[in-house]
């Protein structure tokens, strides 16, 4: 039982290696919730001079463009943390992926007479 916690114990990743491939897809995710706010207030600035305001379909997307990285993100790494680094670059990796679809998927959606209320 004593080999077997050594064996285990050796073979875990060391917390810098998973701080630093956490880090670096941190700041992407990062950079996704930060474009996704930026959008959100220019909405809202637009709407404002335009006399009108987001509609609920409008505020639900740009939530969700919000706070989806942080979900994936989040869900990513735990998935990932103990399993090494080549499968923890795999998870956040897939997890950019699916948040770049996203989106992609809300640009697609976004019009002016779709957000606008």
């Amino acid at each position: 039982m004593t080999e077997e916690k050594t064996v285990r114990a050796a073979r875990t990743t060391p917390t810098w290696i998973v701080a630093t491939i956490s880090g670096v897809f941190g700041l992407l995710f990062a950079y996704a919730v930060w474009t996704a706010i930026s959008y959100l207030v220019q909405w809202i600035q637009a709407a404002g001079a335009a006399g009108l305001s987001l509609s609920a379909m409008g505020w639900i997307v740009w939530i969700l463009a919000v706070a989806m990285p942080i979900a994936v993100f989040a869900l990513a790494f735990s998935l990932g943390r103990r399993r090494g680094p080549l499968t923890l670059t795999l998870f956040l990796l897939a997890g950019l992926a699916l948040v770049a679809v996203f989106w992609l998927d809300v640009l697609a959606y976004v019009t002016p007479d779709r957000m606008l209320g």
